[in-house]
């Protein structure tokens, strides 16, 4: 009997914290991370206030957040699963990282979620894509240190002298 109450609230607890670790992929220190990551918090000084840094929407279907995702969400959801499977236990920076090294393209949208991410476009949102032809984005990405454009703190710069493909381009490539 006492066994039986047991196993039933580990059952209850383990179901409990698996429908609370999607909750805790939006949790701001997520967001907070990624903009840094990205290098998204150069242009704006009060960044880690602004939610359109690195909005729900990156990764949630809904401006809120929560459930459901959006395929960006979903690839890195997948991505945490199978590095837990594998029996390891990455931080962030490291899953989504190894995401955008995919060079995967989560909305089909014909752009690599690395490539939206350096042109500040919604990888998991297939009407947010950069308006410059895809060539043009990659040899600008590629120019600017490639991934190490778009998730490393150091500073680098393309050959125009910009750090992004905003400052090549200006505001038309910033989905907000």
């Amino acid at each position: 009997m006492k066994g039986d109450r047991v196993r039933l609230l580990g059952a209850a607890l383990a179901g409990l914290t698996l429908l609370s670790v999607p909750a805790a992929l939006a949790l701001p220190t997520y967001r907070k991370q990624a903009a840094q990551q990205f290098r998204y918090d150069r242009d704006n000084p009060l960044w880690d206030l602004d939610r359109r840094v690195v909005p729900c929407t990156y990764c949630h279907i809904r401006v809120t957040g929560g459930a459901p995702w959006n395929p960006f969400g979903e690839a890195i959801r997948a991505a945490f699963r199978a590095d837990a499977q594998a029996g390891k236990h990455s931080k962030f920076p490291v899953i989504l990282h190894g995401l955008l090294a995919s060079e995967g393209d989560a909305d089909k949208d014909g752009y690599s979620d690395a490539l939206e991410v350096y042109a500040r476009t919604l990888p998991g949102d297939d009407t947010s894509y950069p308006r410059t032809a895809e060539k043009e984005v990659r040899a600008a990405y590629e120019n600017a240190g490639a991934l190490s454009s778009t998730c490393h703190r150091s500073q680098r710069s393309n050959s125009l002298g910009a750090s992004s493909l905003r400052d090549v381009m200006g505001d038309s490539t910033h989905p907000f």
